[in-house]
């Protein structure tokens, strides 16, 4: 009888880790707008993923959603994970405009150089500025893109050539700067691109080569411009970010792999994959026989020159908002500058 009640007991204690354990195991489900052979999705997600689900024995499963398959427009993915509709998302951050004013120092003209330079300068940027605007996620990462361009079906030698060209643009600051070289922005989330130029709803993007294969814009247009210098013409800054009653809810042994799997290198990771994918894409073009337009030192200035008030405008729009535009401003170049080494 003694040995039966210790037998009793042991089963019921196993039994309750048992249970224990498999409550403590969770599946993730992260959604995001490209689809899956995209190069975020497919070279940085996935791996990303995958690295968690290692890291965490298989007690985190996460389950990947693209181009928007679970429902809902790009521009909702940040309040997706923020009202726990997922778990994580991939976002523009953009794509809400107004809403995270801080981050677009870092869409101004120039500012930028090689996607996980900027990366790393955006993190450690929004690490001190920007957490109060994410304060109802748990941010990932925040990153940047390769240096931006403009693909068109006319070639765009100057600063004229931008006259009144229907071009996309991805944000409110990308739109503000197409609008001072002389362009008509018409904004649009970027899985929009290509129908809208088969159509002609407009003429020419601004995306980094990186995106161009998933678009087939290569194969939409033949000319492609290009910047002299360090500094290209713009990037997009995004974030990774989770639903925190998601997070809140994971023990602490598994809050450790999401937060080991956070900050700084997984924002340069996520920029490293646009630089390469930036690589990939120029192939493509280059194959295909098109015009690769590079601007000389003198024509880039020119358009420097052209929306340095922009930054102006910006600087003074966020001294309205309490913040000291022109200390953010420099800040940021000093950042970018810091991680882009001897470029």
């Amino acid at each position: 009888m003694k040995m039966l009640k210790c037998s009793i007991a042991a089963a019921v204690a196993f039994g309750a880790m048992t249970v224990s354990t498999f409550a403590q195991d969770v599946t993730l489900r992260f959604h995001q707008m490209l689809p899956p052979q995209a190069t975020i999705p497919a070279k940085a997600i996935k791996p990303w993923a995958e690295k968690v689900m290692s890291e965490s024995g298989g007690r985190i499963k996460v389950e990947q959603f693209d181009a928007m398959a679970l429902g809902g427009k790009p521009p909702e993915l940040y309040d997706q994970a923020k009202d726990g509709a997922v778990d994580l998302i991939w976002t523009v951050i953009g794509y809400t405009p107004g809403r995270f004013p801080t981050t677009e120092a870092f869409e101004l003209p120039f500012m930028m150089t090689t996607g996980e330079a900027t990366s790393r300068a955006l993190q450690e940027y929004c690490e001190k500025n920007c957490m109060d605007e994410f304060s109802d996620v748990k941010v990932i990462a925040w990153h940047a893109h390769g240096p931006g361009l403009i693909h068109s079906k006319d070639p765009v030698n100057t600063l004229e050539d931008m006259n009144g060209l229907k071009i996309r643009g991805g944000s409110r600051v990308i739109n503000q700067m197409l609008e001072k070289l002389g362009a008509t922005p018409v904004g649009m989330p970027v899985p929009a691109v290509s129908e809208a130029l088969s159509k002609g709803v407009i003429t020419a993007t601004t995306i980094p080569w990186e995106v161009t294969p998933a678009l087939k814009v290569s194969e939409l247009v033949k000319n492609h411009t290009t910047f002299s210098g360090k500094n290209g013409l713009y990037t997009q800054t995004f974030v990774v970010a989770m639903n925190k009653a998601s997070y809140d809810a994971l023990p602490d042994d598994l809050k450790k792999v999401i937060d080991d799997n956070s900050g700084m290198e997984t924002a340069a990771f996520f920029g490293r994959v646009m630089d390469e994918g930036d690589t990939a894409g120029k192939a493509i073009a280059e194959k295909l026989g098109n015009n690769i337009i590079v601007l000389d030192e003198a024509e880039t200035q020119r358009w420097k020159d052209a929306a340095e008030p922009l930054i102006e405008g910006w600087e003074a729009e966020m001294d309205g908002k309490g913040k000291d535009g022109k200390a953010l401003v420099e800040e940021a170049r000093s950042l970018v500058d810091k991680y882009s080494g001897n470029m």
